[in-house]
Formats: structure tokens, C-alpha cells, sequence
């Protein structure tokens, strides 16, 4: 009788066990988990890229059919539609499945606008979508679909009209853009599971200040330092290779580079390096301040991937930024110092395809005919080069820079 009994008890606890058990782990809704890999397209389309997001899905969902059946291929979809709620879904042989809006995920946003680039919608997609989709060993990679401005930042509450990191939307007005900063970026990915990749569809992803923010969040970045055109990239030949094995990335940027028939600096970081890549850039950049003195660096003939700005002059270092860093460095530093930094940043930089030109919504003869690309001087990365803050907007960028773990480690200059 004493036995019967405390079987009976063992037997009320494993079931209650196994009931909380369940209530803690959610329901996967991928197939098999055993060999999964998990892939999320992030489209913020609220913008004037609504088009080009419309073709660009129909090309996902033409590669999603070339993929395995243990493959988690997803999209989170904000289209510019009023009548149209984002939603989050799998791509499965061609096929939009298991859609599914904000509120069926328990998603609020922040100020009931369900903005892409509301941190609160983000952060409860990707962590909705790496629930319920796990992938083994990591198996992870996420694509940044939509408007770019590298590791420029403003507040994220007010309304901007500038451009800012990542995502912009316009929410129900217009004039009301919002984006996220990448250090909120980089914050929301560290409390999700390590990823292998984050691709950046949208301009300038690839400079030194966002690699290393991101550096602890994915194996590869995978991206340009430039503009990119809207029609993106060319998703019906690349979708397969997501979630590929050995060098992936090569083939991304490659089929990328050939699609856009040369006309598209790319570049892969291998993110395990850039610790090593900014002790280096903080030796170097010791010796060129000490060459500089006081002043600041003439910038003229360096690569730069972003004009920004109002003024008419050809060249105009007042909204010139995001410098090629291997130009600059090579341009100040002894040659010998370079050396060693550029053995260090070879490491770091695993996959690069130069661009002589590259498309962007400004004249390439009139903002961009100061300087020439060679293989000397493109290395694919961008970083920051602070000038007179009584120039342009450099005030507020020699500040706000200093708000990038990257400045905390490699200084200013």
C-alpha cells in the first residue's frame, strides 16, 4: 500500500512537470528541427521602396522552391498600404504559409503604428520568429531589407527627416519617419540567439563603427558601404545559398556583384576579427593624429560612399562621409604601419568585389569626380573621418560618433 502510494505520488509530479514543461517551450511550427536552418527577410517597406519589396518577394518566393524542407525561409512584411497590417510568414515552395499579423504574435507596438522600425516590433519579430522556427548550431541569418544610412543616428521618437541607420517609416503620416539606430539594433540582436549571417540590403551597411556594434551578434555581415539600387538584390538566385555551408557568402556577393554587372562595392566580414581589426586601427590612427597635429585630414582624392548634403561643388567635404578606411589610412599612415594594418584587416574582410562607380540617387560627375577607385585604394569598409564641426552637420556627427562602442575603443580623429 506505502509502495502504491508514493508511485502514485511520483506519477502526479512527472505529469505536473511535463504539463509546466509545455507551457514554457512553445510549439515549433518548422517541420523537422533536427538539421534546421532558419532565415528572416526583415522588409521594411513603408516607404517609397513598397515597389521594389513587391518584386523582391516574388523573387524569394521563386528561390524559396530550390531550398530543403528542413529550411525556415521567413519574411516580415511592412508594405506603404494603409489597408494593410505587416505581417510575419514562411516561404515554402514558392508559397507565403502560417501568416501571421502583430496581434497573433502578442506584438504591441510602441506608439500603435506597427512600425518596422519600432525597436519594441522588431525585437518581437525576430524573437517570435527564432522561437517557433529554431535552427540548430546557430543556424541562423537575417537579411536587412529596406533604407540604409550606415551608423548615422538621431532620436528615434521624434520624427526625422534625415535618414538614420536603418528601416525608415513613415508611420500614418508622411512627414512622421522613424528608423532605428544600430546601436538599438545591435542591442535588441544580442539578446537573440548568435546568428551566422546578418545581410544588409540597403545602403551602407559596411562601415567599421556598425561591424564591430554588431560584431558579437553573427559570424558574417555580408553587405556594401555604398548605395544600393531599390531594385535590391537578386533574391530568386541568392535564396539558396542562405543557407548553404563552407563559404556561402562568396557566392551571395558574387551572384549580387554579376547581377549588378559590376556596378556594386560588396563586402564580407568575418566578425570574430574585428576585435583585432579596431586594436589595429587605434595603433594607426595614433600615428596619423600625431601627422594631422591640430587640424584635420584633407580628404580630398579618398574614396567616400555617401554625399550627403545640399552643396553644388564636386568636391565638398562638408557632405562627404563614410571614407574607404584603407584609403585613408594608406593616405596618412607610413607604409609600413599600413602594412600591418591591412594584414590584420584582410583577415577580417573575407570577400570583396570592387565598384570603379556605383548607382546612387546623386551625379556621379558632379559629387563624385574627385576621387578614382583601384585596387590600392578600395578595401570595401567604410569608417568615419571627423572634419571642422563648423562644416555641414559635422558638429553633430564628431558627437554623436562618440556613441559607437567603436569610438570607445579606437578614439577619434
Amino acid at each position: 500500500m506505502k509502495q502504491f502510494f508514493i508511485s502514485a505520488i511520483m506519477f502526479g509530479l512527472m505529469v505536473l512537470m511535463t504539463a509546466c514543461s509545455n507551457d514554457d517551450a512553445p510549439a515549433t511550427r518548422g517541420e523537422d528541427t533536427a538539421n534546421a536552418k532558419t532565415v528572416l527577410v526583415y522588409m521594411a517597406g513603408r516607404n517609397d521602396l513598397t515597389g521594389a519589396l513587391d518584386r523582391n518577394l516574388e523573387q524569394i518566393k521563386e528561390g524559396s522552391k530550390q531550398i530543403g524542407k528542413n529550411d525556415n525561409l521567413l519574411v516580415f512584411v511592412r508594405r506603404n498600404n494603409k489597408n494593410e497590417t505587416p505581417w510575419l510568414a514562411r516561404i515554402k515552395n514558392g508559397e507565403v504559409t502560417d501568416s501571421l499579423s502583430l496581434s497573433d504574435m502578442g506584438i504591441s507596438s510602441s506608439d500603435g503604428q506597427d512600425r518596422a522600425s519600432d525597436p519594441v516590433v522588431m525585437e518581437g519579430v525576430l524573437r517570435y520568429a527564432f522561437n517557433y522556427y529554431p535552427a540548430m548550431n546557430g543556424n541562423y541569418g537575417l537579411v536587412l531589407w529596406g533604407h540604409g544610412t550606415g551608423w548615422l543616428m538621431d532620436d528615434e521618437v521624434k520624427p526625422q527627416k534625415g535618414r538614420r541607420a536603418f528601416g525608415v517609416d513613415i508611420g500614418n503620416n508622411s512627414g512622421d519617419k522613424r528608423w532605428i539606430n544600430i546601436t538599438t539594433m545591435a542591442n535588441i540582436l544580442k539578446g537573440l540567439p548568435h546568428m551566422k549571417f546578418i545581410m544588409g540590403d540597403c545602403c551602407h551597411l559596411m562601415c567599421l563603427e556598425n561591424l564591430y556594434e554588431l560584431r558579437s551578434t553573427c559570424d558574417y555581415i555580408i553587405g556594401s558601404p555604398a548605395e544600393i539600387p531599390g531594385s535590391g538584390a537578386p533574391y530568386e538566385q541568392i535564396v539558396p545559398d542562405f543557407f548553404a555551408d563552407g563559404k556561402f557568402y562568396s557566392n551571395i556577393v558574387g551572384k549580387y556583384y554579376k547581377y549588378m554587372r559590376g556596378s556594386l562595392p560588396l563586402a564580407t566580414v568575418k566578425t570574430s576579427e574585428m576585435d583585432n581589426v579596431a586594436q589595429a586601427t587605434r595603433q594607426a590612427l595614433q600615428v596619423v593624429k600625431e601627422k594631422i597635429g591640430n587640424g584635420f585630414a584633407d580628404m580630398k582624392g579618398t574614396i567616400h560612399y555617401l554625399y550627403y548634403g545640399s552643396g553644388s561643388a564636386a568636391f565638398n567635404p562638408d557632405y562627404n562621409i563614410f571614407y574607404d578606411a584603407g584609403d585613408f589610412i594608406h593616405t596618412y599612415a607610413p607604409q609600413d604601419i599600413y602594412q600591418q594594418w591591412r594584414q590584420i584587416f584582410d583577415r577580417a574582410v573575407v570577400d570583396r568585389r570592387m565598384a570603379t562607380q556605383w548607382m546612387t540617387n546623386k551625379s556621379w560627375s558632379k559629387y563624385y569626380s574627385d576621387f578614382t577607385v583601384t585596387e590600392d585604394k578600395f578595401h570595401g569598409v567604410s569608417m568615419f573621418v571627423s572634419q571642422d564641426p563648423s562644416c555641414g552637420d559635422y558638429r553633430r556627427y564628431n558627437e554623436d560618433i562618440k556613441q559607437m562602442e567603436w569610438y570607445g575603443v579606437v578614439g577619434g580623429i
